[in-house]
């Protein structure tokens, strides 16, 4: 993170205390250079667990940051691909990007919360944001994507199993995530960033409850965990109503 493409921590500082818009905006130069770009292994994993339901016509990438999974969809979308998020900054270095031939590609800003698509995707995936969302805003974020899909469309997304508390990476996130609570009850606006609140069982009720069917499929590329339960999965939500 420190490294001369990355940002210093200086830079990380200002982020934290802003907005998360605002802090967005100044860390989109050098997002991919950061530990918060999703990694390339789980962007080719959901890829290939994609291709054995599609292929689909009309894509979106549900808060695209600098646009790593409209790739994915780009892969497996034979229309349009769209990338929506509410971040100016990683959306303009979003358009920056080269993309694959295929689709044509096109960039919203909007927010999640409130989607300007009525019925017009096959596919929404998305990638590493749903830590932005706080519990109480789960059911409102679902039913908007619930109303961007078609009927019968699918919504996907990974998920890593959790950590175990003898894991030294349970311990980090539960400290990052005490460290955001002290700042936001410290200071204002506040950055929604909690590693820990997405929690798959609740996730899988609200999925239910706006209208969604919720598969989980193991993604082989890595591995089990030594109780035999997949490391990583991807929810595939479809809607039925």
């Amino acid at each position: 993170m420190f490294s001369p493409e990355g940002p210093t921590l200086r830079e990380l500082a200002v982020q934290a205390l802003s907005s998360v818009e605002r802090g967005y905006d100044l860390l989109a130069p050098k997002f991919d250079h950061t530990p918060f770009r999703t990694p390339d292994s789980v962007l080719t994993a959901v890829t290939s667990a994609l291709r054995r339901t599609g292929p689909y016509d009309d894509g979106l990438d549900l808060c695209c940051g600098t646009g790593a999974g409209v790739d994915v969809l780009a892969a497996v979308c034979r229309r349009s691909v769209t990338g929506v998020d509410f971040s100016a900054g990683m959306l303009d270095v979003a358009r920056e990007r080269a993309h694959p031939e295929g689709p044509r590609v096109s960039w919203v800003r909007a927010d999640a919360r409130a989607l300007p698509f009525t019925a017009a995707f096959d596919l929404v995936v998305s990638f590493g944001a749903f830590g932005h969302f706080l519990p109480r805003e789960l059911p409102g974020l679902f039913t908007q994507v619930h109303g961007a899909l078609r009927p019968c469309g699918r919504f996907a997304f990974p998920v890593l199993a959790p950590r175990r508390a003898s894991s030294p990476a349970f311990w980090m996130l539960l400290g990052f995530d005490v460290a955001m609570r002290v700042r936001n009850a410290l200071w204002r606006p506040p950055f929604v960033m909690y590693y820990r609140a997405f929690r798959l069982g609740e996730v899988r009720r609200e999925l239910e409850r706006a209208g969604f069917r919720v598969g989980l499929h193991a993604l082989p590329e890595f591995g089990t965990r030594s109780d035999g339960s997949p490391r990583v999965r991807m929810v595939e939500a479809r809607r039925v109503r």
